[in-house]
């Protein structure tokens, strides 16, 4: 069988069938059968139930509902207006002024929600209108949100971590601890250009917020504090050993529930909307891991990721290479696919050629996602840019020319993970030493 042959036919039948519409899971469900019954005896109805079944019924998918239930719960919460009022008190003196609100809020808000779309959305709801009233730069104003948005992918507890730890077999506590420190570096570029923009661009800021004394910035922060505690207690549970993820997130689901009912949020009808959300949102991500699990079943039968990992063994790329490779296919992949369907439909091809170059699988998650972060800010489905281009009233080329800068910033963050590898392994490490 001819290595070529049979990934032109991979690549053929995948893109026939999104660019048909069909469901990305129907898409890899097919791309899984034509590869089993055209390159191996095996029938594909005899494979099919048990590759689906063994990806289901992990154990360590059980987090996945319970985050994305403790997302939807406290989306339907005062959270989104008390972001604002909570964080301006805090951010106003630094160098581009409430516009930081965006980048932090996204990154309080990523470790609720787990999700990029929803995270754009809920600040960018709130945000926008306030930013736009107050005179900041509007480009500005959305290019922050739109890159600040893909927090939601990396900041534990993450949803897209869960399914590719799901996929290359990894612990999910493992893959949270590494998802930490590039996160916090995220922020810390984000509010760095920002504030680098707002120094060479000093007459394109409105005025200075009056000051607050001390004690008004704490009553105005009251609302937000108890969802951070929430967030503390369940990530920081991980990390210490005192819960296993499954444990955090029930955890979380029943904090969320509290404090939806002690703001008032909690009502029949927003319990109803928050278990519906969560459960079509937990259907769909099932329904492309198990047409991934199929996908990985079939691949291997037809030996096609040991050949291509036999291939890029015998090129002889050096590590560096293979990942500014992969970057670029990441990225144009991500401009015709979310997020989490290019980690299920390319971790079954793409993993054992990292594994033969002797790239650390915890830390290759991490640049996974921060390359997908990426794609969620490039046209045509920068998914961001859509939700953006609805709250700003902006065309979408406006919209992706604010992201650009915002690009270039997770471009140097993917820089700096390849540079400093322990940025995403030294803390898994260091964890599970102890």
């Amino acid at each position: 069988m001819e290595l070529g042959l049979l990934s032109l036919t991979v690549v053929v039948v995948l893109l026939a069938l999104l660019g048909s519409g069909v469901w990305v899971a129907f898409a890899l469900f097919g791309v899984a059968y034509v590869g089993l019954e055209v390159f191996t005896p095996l029938s594909a109805d005899r494979v099919i139930g048990g590759s689906v079944w063994d990806a289901l019924s992990k154990w360590s998918l059980a987090p996945l509902p319970l985050f994305i239930w403790m997302g939807e719960i406290l989306f339907r919460t005062r959270l989104s207006r008390d972001l604002f009022q909570g964080l301006a008190p805090w951010l106003g003196r630094l160098p581009g002024r409430l516009l930081h609100v965006n980048v932090v809020g996204c990154g309080v808000f990523a470790a609720v929600s787990g999700s990029s779309a929803a995270t754009a959305a809920t600040i960018g709801r709130m945000s926008i209108p306030e930013l736009r009233r107050r005179g900041y730069d509007d480009d500005l104003v959305v290019g922050t949100l739109a890159g600040s948005a893909t927090l939601g992918f990396l900041i534990p507890p993450s949803i897209i971590l869960i399914v590719y730890a799901v996929g290359a077999d990894l612990s999910v506590a493992r893959l949270f601890m590494a998802g930490i420190l590039p996160g916090l570096m995220l922020i810390a570029l984000f509010m760095g250009y920002v504030a680098l923009w707002s120094l060479l661009n000093r007459d394109k800021l409105p005025a200075p917020e009056p000051r607050l004394p001390f004690f008004a910035k704490l009553r105005a922060s009251a609302g937000l504090l108890p969802v951070v505690l929430l967030i503390i207690a369940v990530i920081g549970s991980i990390y210490v050993g005192l819960a296993t993820p499954t444990e955090a997130a029930a955890f979380g689901v029943a904090g969320a529930l509290i404090l939806s009912a002690l703001t008032g949020s909690l009502s029949w009808e927003s319990f109803k909307q928050s278990l519906f959300g969560a459960t079509r949102t937990t259907c769909m991500i099932g329904f492309i891991l198990a047409g991934a699990a199929f996908l990985t079943t079939a691949m291997g039968f037809t030996g096609l990721p040991r050949e291509l990992a036999a291939w890029i063994g015998d090129l002889g790329l050096d590590p560096v290479w293979l990942i500014v490779a992969l970057t670029v296919f990441f990225v144009i992949a991500g401009c015709f696919l979310d997020g989490i369907s290019v980690v299920v439909l390319t971790t079954s091809i793409i993993l054992p050629m990292v594994m033969a170059a002797g790239i650390d699988l915890i830390w290759f998650g991490i640049y996974l996602v921060l390359v997908v972060e990426m794609s969620q800010i490039t046209p045509p489905i920068g998914f961001n840019l859509f939700v953006l281009q609805s709250l700003s009233g902006r065309n979408i080329l406006s919209v992706a020319r604010a992201a650009l800068p915002f690009f270039g910033v997770l471009c140097l963050a993917v820089v700096l993970l390849v540079i400093f590898p322990g940025l995403a392994t030294w803390l898994p490490e260091t964890m599970s030493g102890r």
